[in-house]
């Protein structure tokens, strides 16, 4: 198998590492070689971070260059203009419909972009969601990357049941079943 190769951008506190634990627990069930990699730039305070992951027969190093991801999952409109870049020209990006905005914005120094979404669906094929919104109505904000992991798993080759084995083993006992319902919630978007 070629080496897949998939991103997770966000801001600190949206569940990213999380994310690729799941992820990379999937993947290494299947029998692929996994190589996962974190950057952090002042994820405490709200700034970027990026995970990659990547999968296949034998993976040499964790870093995805420009140009190769299969799949980028955003958490956030702003990261996922900040990273598109990195998809490959037939990848799919998963965009959460959110706004935090970052340092700069708040205190005035730079402005928010408008239309990210729409911007980016005129380069690359995108799918949205408002994964916050339905979180909140599972009564759990925090599992909104679930929610978006969901969605994502549609466009990865997976099996539903694989997935929700491994969400079963990752997350905290007490949050499977909310966690669960966050991942079906994005898949049937």
């Amino acid at each position: 198998m070629i080496t897949k190769n998939i991103m997770i951008v966000g801001v600190g506190g949206q569940g990213t590492l999380l994310t690729s634990r799941i992820l990379g627990g999937l993947m290494a069930d299947a029998g692929y070689d996994v190589k996962i990699s974190e950057v952090h730039g002042m994820a405490q305070r709200g700034g970027s971070v990026v995970t990659y992951v990547r999968y296949g027969d034998k993976v040499a190093e964790p870093i995805v260059e420009e140009g190769q991801a299969d799949v980028l999952i955003a958490f956030e409109r702003l990261e996922a203009l900040r990273y598109a870049h990195f998809l490959k020209k037939e990848g799919v990006l998963i965009i959460n419909d959110e706004r935090i905005d970052p340092m700069p914005v708040v205190t005035g120094a730079a402005e928010y972009p408008g239309e990210i979404i729409e911007t980016l669906k005129e380069k690359v094929t995108v799918y949205s969601i408002d994964a916050m919104a339905e979180a909140k109505k599972l009564g759990n904000q925090r599992v909104f990357n679930l929610v978006v992991l969901g969605m994502a798993a549609r466009h990865m080759d997976f099996s539903k049941e694989d997935w929700i084995k491994v969400i079963s083993e990752k997350v905290p006992k007490k949050t499977i079943d909310i966690n669960i319902k966050a991942f079906e919630t994005g898949y049937q978007s």
